[in-house]
């Protein structure tokens, strides 16, 4: 029996998901201050971690004053 299609994105990404999920090639994805997590001897990717570092991008158009 193959694996069940899960219409959810899951917890836990392996690069070339996680890469999917951010829209960037694995290459770019390996670059970026994202830790992962390791399961049953996989580096896997978080999803909540790609969500927080993807939350703390740049907005286009806003510029950091400083608090004024």
């Amino acid at each position: 029996m193959g694996r069940a299609a899960i219409s959810y994105v899951p917890r836990l990404l392996s690069a070339p998901q996680a890469a999917a999920y951010l829209s960037v090639s694995e290459t770019t994805l390996r670059t970026l201050p994202i830790s992962r997590r390791e399961l049953g001897g996989k580096r896997l990717y978080d999803r909540l971690a790609l969500d927080a570092y993807a939350d703390d991008l740049p907005i286009e158009g806003e510029t950091d004053h400083g608090g004024w």
